[in-house]
């Protein structure tokens, strides 16, 4: 996935594809060059919340925030920000919805993260 019609048809297409999800918007594409773009994209979830996809890809760096939110509060995130060196999967992490800061499965690869992130908010309960 290294344009933007190709990460936002697959995010956009996973969503929309997905039982937990009622309603997907796309609500910002920039691209910056051919090399070089941003999207984000909320679904609305049928238990409650929304979740929110963020990707900015710089050839060939992916960053990335996979977030859930109920009530316009935060609940869980996935990201990989480089603020918590200290994590064995660092810069990949996860923000448990207990405030713990922790170790993430994802890999900066959309195909691969956001259906382990759907895969979680399935079985989510917090």
């Amino acid at each position: 996935m290294t344009t933007l019609a190709d990460a936002l048809s697959f995010v956009v297409t996973t969503l929309q594809g997905s039982a937990l999800c009622s309603a997907v918007n796309v609500l910002e594409t920039h691209q910056f060059s051919d090399r070089q773009f941003a999207l984000k994209v909320r679904a609305d979830l049928v238990r409650g919340g929304t979740l929110q996809v963020r990707l900015y890809y710089n050839d060939p760096h992916v960053d990335y925030a996979y977030q859930m939110f109920r009530a316009d509060q935060p609940v869980l995130r996935w990201d990989n920000k480089e603020h918590f060196p200290g994590i064995a999967t660092h810069p990949h992490h996860f923000h448990a919805h207990t405030g713990h800061v922790g170790d993430s499965l994802l890999t900066g690869d959309p195909a691969h993260d956001l259906p382990l992130v759907l895969d979680y908010l399935a079985t989510f309960s917090g």
